[in-house]
């Protein structure tokens, strides 16, 4: 029976085996470039073929400089075990490119391809709506991404709704159940927009978005489709046939979004800005208006003046004409008066006569006299009534 040993020299007895193996020193390894990621002094990435992958690491950054996914290449260097952690890489001194990598010369020759036939025309693509209720998320449900997708919309507008075709984002069907995301979607009337959507990753990884079916499925899309794959600088067939690219999932619902809280802010700052405006202009009107209200009341007072003018002229012409024709009907009324004095019986009696009535009637006759009524004998300053006595 083997007894037990520790895990550190386990781990030792492995290092050991590649140190003292000399046909593992300086290899030279076919593979292409994926998930390229840089810490400190080191580069990690992964060199793959169609069955396998080896994890990498290099320590000299200029060599790296020019090395980007998808390259195939070839690395010289050596297998390294490193015994604290358990950890194989193979550890990269040299690197020469082999020409283009298998997944890379596929998506061009796709790319060529469907930009022939016009699946990236600009012509058929839908715009976005200015106004969206609701969202279709085509991605997995367990991913970071559709939180991301949440967390952003929400945040700037917490009245869209979001609803979620969960699928695989990479690996074996991942295309066929984002075709069938983007098929539903279509038909769903509820939604104004789908985003297709997954976090970064290598070439390989995006390989799902990088397929025919998928881009066929963005192109017959009903509804306006916005992709959102991998990082800023991640290109997919599925960006060029979408109707809108976002440069990741959180740009994709802060371009479908807008920011209440913005908008508030916006509003506000423009109502304060009308609300001086408009107080500006009111007290421009109010000046202008007592300036208008200063010059007609200046107009009215020259006008009043003027007519009290003219009519103080008319009323001084008026007494003048007046007094004139009061003083002739005067001269005019004492003629009369004095013509009618000469008439007055009163006049007349005073001078001597007396008017004799009998019975209420003036006697103008002696033979008319009755012998038996009074006979009223008037004078100037009374009456005398007497008796008939004699006619002669």
């Amino acid at each position: 029976m083997i007894g037990t040993i520790s895990v550190t020299k386990f781990n030792n007895y492995v290092k050991n085996i590649f140190n003292a193996e000399e046909l593992l020193h300086n290899v030279k390894i076919v593979g292409e470039v994926f998930g390229v990621s840089i810490a400190k002094s080191s580069t990690y990435f992964t060199l793959k073929d169609e069955e396998s992958s080896l994890p990498c690491i290099c320590f000299y950054p200029d060599i790296m400089q020019t090395v980007k996914e998808g390259d195939s290449v070839v690395v010289t260097g050596s297998p390294n075990f490193y015994t604290k952690q358990g950890r194989f890489n193979f550890v990269v001194s040299k690197i020469e490119p082999y020409g283009q990598g298998i997944l890379y010369q596929r998506f061009l020759e796709l790319k060529d391809k469907l930009l022939k036939e016009g699946i990236f025309d600009e012509a058929h693509k839908k715009p976005i709506p200015k106004s969206i209720k609701r969202i279709g998320v085509v991605t997995s449900k367990d991913g970071a991404v559709i939180q991301d997708i949440k967390n952003v919309t929400w945040r700037r507008n917490p009245a869209v709704d979001i609803v979620l075709y969960n699928t695989k984002v990479q690996g074996i069907g991942a295309e066929e159940e984002i075709k069938a995301g983007i098929d539903f979607f279509s038909e769903y009337d509820d939604v104004d927009v789908v985003v297709v959507a997954r976090g970064g990753g290598s070439l390989e990884d995006l390989a799902a978005y990088n397929t025919e079916i998928v881009a066929r499925a963005t192109y017959n899309c009903k509804k306006p489709i916005i992709s959102a794959v991998g990082h800023e600088t991640d290109f997919t067939i599925i960006d060029f046939a979408s109707d809108l690219r976002a440069p990741t999932p959180s740009a994709a619902a802060e371009l479908l979004t807008p920011d209440t809280q913005s908008n508030k802010a916006l509003l506000k700052k423009d109502l304060s800005r009308l609300s001086r405006l408009l107080e500006n202009y009111i007290a421009d009107k109010t000046v202008e208006f007592q300036g208008n209200k200063n010059i007609i009341l200046d107009l009215f007072e020259t006008k009043i003046k003027n007519y009290k003018q003219k009519l103080d002229k008319l009323t001084l012409t008026l007494s003048s004409k007046l007094n004139a024709f009061v003083i002739d009907a005067k001269y005019a009324l004492e003629i009369k008066l004095a013509k009618l004095n000469k008439l007055n019986p009163l006049d007349i009696l005073r001078l001597g006569y007396a008017k004799i009535e009998q019975s209420g009637k003036a006697v103008t006759s002696a033979n008319s006299i009755d012998e038996k009524a009074d006979i009223l004998i008037s004078f100037a300053d009374g009456q005398v009534v007497t008796k008939f006595k004699e006619r002669k």
